[in-house]
């Protein structure tokens, strides 16, 4: 066990966080996830227990110690949904601030390569479309969802910074609408949303008039993505995600049809800042990793359904 070089997750015990945990063991990693499991779900690492594999419960806002090598470190720890991020706003704000710095003083004393798990909120509502890495976005700081926005923002700034001055080797991942297995049922995002309420035969909820648009990428995807960046000689900002655009109608239609519910569109109020469009350009992905997503998405929602369906007990 000791060739082997080690990986920490932090949020590791969530969504993304717990599929990374268990393709880094694939590859042939040590893995540590430490996560206070605000978000997080031991369930979604249970099945690791007698694997090279270790579990810490702790919040990464505070001083992180290890008390063995680490190779690789992705900060993944965040409340990531707008519920999750307006319920615990000071704590999403202190992940993004305080966990950062203390993730990225982990990867200097462990001279470890360091992974940012950033997202397409830092382009806020955006007036470029599709989205590249060169946007600097429109983001507003004092709004509902200017917590988790401005998080990832300054996590980005102290990325590049502990690079520019402290020479980490750092790697930033502006991770677009993610779905899959694992994902919570009370999540809120759309999908989550879509298909437990399909499954049930409740109305779905549409915010707006449903025209708004979202580019949704399928964890097995995602995950390569960022095992390619992190192993990849790149330290800037990368996009990933599928640049397949959808209104959120769209998608609603998709999982009625594919669990063939009874279930109609229930239109509700627009929230506060919600982007209009949202679609990564991923040339820079594609250029440096050699990396585009192959899943579509009826093939992804056939899989997440299934999970939710067992979730559900149905």
């Amino acid at each position: 066990m000791t060739d082997k070089k080690t990986v920490l997750i932090t949020g590791g015990a969530g969504f993304i966080g717990s599929h990374l945990a268990d393709y880094f063991i694939d590859k042939g990693f040590f893995v540590i996830a430490i996560d206070n499991l605000l978000t997080g779900d031991i369930a979604n690492i249970s099945h690791l227990v007698n694997k090279d594999f270790l579990f810490i419960k702790y919040d990464v806002t505070n001083y992180i110690y290890v008390d063995r090598h680490v190779d690789y470190i992705l900060h993944f720890a965040s409340p990531a949904s707008p519920i999750d991020y307006q319920n615990y706003p000071i704590q999403t704000l202190k992940v993004g601030s305080l966990g950062t710095h203390k993730a990225l003083g982990l990867a200097l004393k462990h001279k470890a390569t360091f992974l940012l798990a950033s997202t397409s909120e830092v382009y806020g509502d955006p007036s470029c479309h599709p989205q590249n890495e060169d946007y600097w976005g429109n983001v507003n700081p004092v709004g509902p969802r200017g917590v988790y926005d401005e998080a990832k923002r300054f996590a980005e700034a102290i990325t590049m910074a502990y690079h520019f001055y402290h020479n980490v080797d750092t790697k930033i991942a502006r991770i677009f609408n993610t779905y899959g297995p694992r994902m919570r049922i009370n999540d809120g995002r759309a999908i989550p949303n879509f298909i437990t309420q399909a499954l049930k035969n409740e109305p779905i909820s549409v915010f707006g008039d449903g025209k708004q648009t979202r580019s949704f990428c399928y964890i097995n995807d995602m995950v390569k993505g960022i095992y390619k960046l992190i192993m990849s000689q790149y330290n800037f900002p990368v996009n990933l995600g599928n640049p397949h655009e959808r209104t959120i109608l769209e998608l609603a239609d998709s999982i009625i049809k594919l669990t063939k519910s009874k279930s109609k569109i229930d239109y509700k109020p627009l929230p506060i800042d919600d982007p209009k469009v949202r679609q990564p350009d991923i040339k820079r992905a594609k250029e440096i990793l050699h990396w585009e997503p192959e899943y579509n998405l009826i093939e992804g929602l056939i899989s997440t359904i299934e999970y939710f369906k067992n979730k559900l007990n149905l």
